[in-house]
């Protein structure tokens, strides 16, 4: 036997197994006509297009010699200012929260006075 939920009495009922396989009487259609296109203009076919279809040049093989140099500059400060600037932040916020964290400790296990 088969059951399937009702929607009308919120309980399990008995059906069919056609029923049961496709609840709420969701049959599943399969449609014989292709879909109508959505955009106006063609797709370009794969074959169409260029091997690099972005706006730019590639500059990889520029980053790999920047960062295989062996110079004995840390790989995260290699590329100069910007790297040093974003390395000497990073510290200084993480010294700041840690002093701050341990004030806030050192004044949570002092008692208060009345």
């Amino acid at each position: 036997m088969y059951y399937k939920f009702s929607g009308f009495t919120q309980k399990l009922a008995g059906a069919w197994a056609s029923e049961a396989y496709s609840p709420q009487g969701l049959k599943p259609v399969v449609s014989t006509e292709a879909p109508p296109i959505i955009f106006a203009t063609p797709t370009k076919l794969t074959s169409d297009s260029a091997p690099y279809d972005y706006a730019g040049r590639n500059k990889v093989p520029e980053l790999q010699r920047l960062f295989q140099k062996s110079d004995g500059v840390p790989i995260h400060l290699k590329r100069g200012l910007p790297d040093q600037m974003l390395y000497r932040t990073t510290m200084a916020l993480t010294v700041g929260g840690t002093i701050y964290c341990l004030i806030a400790l050192y004044m949570a296990s002092q008692p208060r006075n009345k």
